[in-house]
């Protein structure tokens, strides 16, 4: 997976992630990497300051917790996830089935 597309699905885990608990950087890296996502502590500080720019997060000592913007870009980002899902895979399970019926 490309790198900007992969920052993308990490930045959406970290919101959603933060919402369950408030964030430390080495546990999300570890959380992120039993995922199967290739990051390192660099990056995700990197991700999460990205997070705090765009008013999703607030820092505060060495932790990261979601803020209310955050609540609602995950409430949107979900929505339009469980949209762009079934559309993707829906094509696939039609394929699939073709595939299947043919054998």
């Amino acid at each position: 997976m490309r790198a900007d597309i992969q920052n993308l699905f990490i930045r959406i885990q970290m919101l959603h992630d933060a919402k369950e608990e408030d964030l430390k950087v080495n546990d999300t890296l570890l959380a992120l990497e039993r995922r199967g996502y290739r990051i390192g502590e660099r990056e995700v500080k990197l991700e999460l300051e990205k997070l705090v720019e765009d008013n999703f997060l607030t820092p505060h000592d060495d932790l990261f917790s979601i803020t209310g913007a955050g609540i609602e870009e995950l409430k949107e980002i979900q929505s339009a996830l469980a949209e762009l899902s079934s559309s993707v895979l829906e094509g696939e399970e039609s394929q699939t089935a073709a595939l299947n019926s043919g054998k």
